[in-house]
């Protein structure tokens, strides 16, 4: 027994070791590295207001920004953040995966769209986050993804709530519009943010929040009625095991909202936030946590609401939310299409930036 438990903590021992060169392995595999720069050495529309140094110089080779992944940037928490959060959403889709029919149950697929939506959007997060800063045109081109990340998980989070969060007496009134048009507040959302960012560079930075704030918020109104409308009704008599999460979800997707619209550290605190602290990764944050919040609420709702959804979505109905989803992608895909061809026009007639 000593012998076994000795020859365990020796690997132990050996890993731990491993673990703590893998900074000098990066360093011997990339010793020319540039360092980061100050907000004055790269174009006004990649900086972030109060945030003053830590930006990774532009122009430079692939492996640069992939290996900037182990760097000390400004970028390098909102990287990730999100992450760690896909590998937590992928663990979470195998764990249901043992217990949920994905290909089986018609009635899965609702939930399958939301996991799928957020391991979307956290995956552009970070493509976006390690790659936009290569050069202007792959700033817009990755940003832009992002944004088609977040209007598909708005519409995956309105998917869940219609079907299985909704209750009888509000399903009668949006039943045959509510998904209609959560699609086309998606696309709205990704127009919205991606107009946004394309007048990045002439417009003031709070008109530019609104046209991204706006549309995402009557969004959120709408996919998220469902769920206030359920919250507004619960009785603590009821025996509903969802709940705590429909009100951790709410809570925290008001806090990542705040914390989005507003870069309240780092303007407390100029020049201190430029690695850590910022506002944007207090974001990320709380938007992960939502998102987790939203998924387990969500397989509880599936898992005990069976009776009443089955009953209120005719047969073949979450087909047709498949569906819309994929119409979802494809308007999205468009708008970013369009909205590039624009960025490469402003691109082309003025000189390259330095």
């Amino acid at each position: 027994m000593t012998t076994i438990v000795m020859e365990r903590i020796g690997r132990v021992f050996i890993s731990l070791q491993q673990i703590r060169q893998v900074p000098q392995m990066l360093t011997k595999a990339a010793p020319s590295m540039p360092g980061t720069v100050r907000d004055t050495d790269v174009p006004y529309y990649f900086r972030e207001r109060y945030v003053c140094t830590g930006y990774r110089p532009l122009h430079q080779n692939w492996r640069y920004y992939l290996l900037s992944l182990f760097q000390r940037h400004n970028e390098t928490i909102n990287i990730w953040t999100h992450l760690l959060a896909f590998l937590v959403f992928l663990v979470k889709l195998r764990q249901l995966s043992e217990t949920v029919d994905f290909i089986g149950d018609a009635h899965s697929w609702p939930l399958l769209i939301l996991i799928m939506s957020s391991l979307t959007y956290s995956a552009f997060s970070v493509a976006a986050h390690l790659l936009g800063g290569k050069s202007e045109l792959y700033h817009y081109t990755f940003f832009y993804l992002d944004y088609v990340g977040v209007a598909q998980y708005q519409y995956g989070s309105a998917v869940v709530h219609f079907y299985y969060a909704v209750d009888e007496s509000l399903h009668r009134h949006v039943h045959g519009i509510f998904m209609p048009t959560a699609t086309i507040l998606s696309g709205l959302s990704c127009l919205g943010c991606c107009y946004g960012k394309y007048r990045n560079h002439s417009l003031p930075t709070w008109v530019r929040k609104v046209g991204q704030v706006v549309p995402s918020a009557l969004a959120y109104i709408w996919d998220s009625s469902p769920v206030a409308h359920r919250l507004l009704s619960w009785s603590t008599a009821s025996n509903d095991p969802a709940i705590i999460y429909h009100f951790g979800q709410v809570a925290f997707f008001l806090s990542c909202a705040f914390f989005f619209s507003f870069p309240l550290l780092e303007r407390c605190f100029p020049g201190r936030c430029d690695f850590v602290g910022q506002s944007h990764q207090m974001f990320h944050i709380f938007l992960s946590c939502c998102t987790l919040c939203q998924i387990n609420a969500s397989h509880l709702d599936y898992m005990g609401r069976r009776k009443l959804y089955s009953r209120l979505h005719r047969s073949g109905e979450a087909a047709v939310f498949v569906g819309l989803y994929g119409v979802t992608l494809v308007v999205c895909a468009l708008i970013v299409a369009f909205m590039l061809r624009k960025a490469k026009h402003v691109l082309g007639l003025k000189p390259k930036s330095k």
